[in-house]
């Protein structure tokens, strides 16, 4: 879609080197994306809220080398300020992937150094907050370069597809409040190749919204999100199921409209469920959720029918559980959270967050 061989750079007048950082958030998934086809593409629409404290911030160093020899790219990776191989095989490996949209990456030397606000690898889609960072920067290399991406919302956009090449939930985290991956008749140019911002759409009670995620875990977990997907393709509940995630969509959007919190709150737990039953009925199948999950979404809807606060839990791929609310029991909720729910958190750890305004370059 957005190949560009004359992406060169001119080697009578390189760039200066410089670097580029951008953070960019995690999101949460409200209708989830689980199976994929082609490059990257969704099986079905989803939607998610855009989260502000879980976040990744990465820098790219670039500099310009006549001397490297054009076949690959030349990277140096470094997370947490450690190098780690297998992050730059994967990152490498995206990097390699673009070049016929970036031809001009094999004309320099890169360094990326990254760094997450949360664990890794636990459910908390750190490869969306991870891999939008880097689309991000990316993007502002190229305009950077070659002035090509001075409007704002194609700048937005080509981020968000090249983000989705890397994984596909990170296309999601480009855009304030809440975003749509997918196509769907109900929104404007929504599409497979990238997401598009819905925050115009929703009602302001959800701009307001907490989520806080109860770490259950964090070790990483046992079967990745990459192999989840693929598992799809023998389930025997999938076509069912993408089905049902588009009709959940229309569902999901009237709510998030209206502010019919009831109507969000049915859809996020009825969502969180299939995602880990489709997980079980996979072959082979697998459990990712763990018994301090099974408690922590008991005390949730026993908490919910004592006091009737709209408080309402989702999953994504692993164990931990987030917790979504309004900001206006922002206190009564975090007691609860105290008195309750730390119990069940590894080391009584709750990662706090809420939705939030975006990426924004550091």
């Amino acid at each position: 879609m957005y190949e560009n061989p004359r992406l060169i750079l001119d080697s009578s007048n390189p760039p200066e080197a410089g670097n580029i950082t951008w953070r960019s958030p995690s999101n949460i998934a409200i209708v989830k994306y689980w199976g994929k086809h082609g490059r990257q593409l969704p099986r079905n629409p989803s939607l998610s809220l855009t989260l502000a404290a879980s976040c990744t911030d990465t820098q790219l160093e670039y500099a310009f080398d006549e001397a490297l020899p054009g076949a690959g790219i030349d990277l140096a990776f470094y997370f947490h300020q450690a190098e780690n191989e297998a992050f730059r095989a994967k990152t490498l490996a995206f990097l390699e992937s673009l070049l016929p949209v970036y031809p001009f990456l094999k004309q320099l030397k890169l360094t990326v150094r990254t760094g997450n606000s949360f664990p890794h690898s636990a459910g908390i889609a750190s490869s969306a907050s991870a891999m939008s960072a880097l689309a991000l920067c990316l993007c502002s290399l190229e305009d950077r370069l070659f002035g090509t991406l001075q409007d704002a919302a194609a700048f937005d956009r080509k981020a968000s597809y090249l983000a989705r090449l890397g994984s596909g939930s990170a296309c999601r985290s480009i855009f304030p409040h809440a975003a749509l991956w997918g196509h769907t008749s109900l929104v404007p140019d929504a599409s497979d190749e990238y997401a598009v911002p819905i925050g115009d759409l929703m009602h302001v009670s959800f701009k307001d919204f907490h989520d806080d995620i109860l770490i259950v875990s964090s070790e990483e977990k046992a079967v990745s999100s990459r192999a989840g997907h693929a598992l799809m393709e023998g389930n025997p509940f999938a076509e069912p199921r993408y089905a049902q995630a588009r009709q959940r969509i229309g569902n999901l959007l009237d709510a998030m409209r209206t502010g019919d919190l009831e109507a969000f709150g049915k859809i996020a737990e009825d969502e969180a469920l299939a995602l880990h039953a489709l997980m079980m009925c996979s072959d082979p199948s697998y459990l990712l959720m763990r018994p301090g999950s099974l408690a922590i979404i008991e005390k949730v809807r026993e908490y919910r029918a004592d006091t009737g606060h709209p408080v309402f839990f989702t999953l994504d791929a692993g164990p931990n559980v987030h917790l979504l609310y309004p900001g206006d029991i922002v206190h009564e909720v975090r007691k609860f959270i105290e008195d309750e729910l730390a119990e069940h958190c590894e080391n009584g750890y709750v990662q706090q967050d809420w939705v939030g305004e975006g990426p924004e370059e550091m």
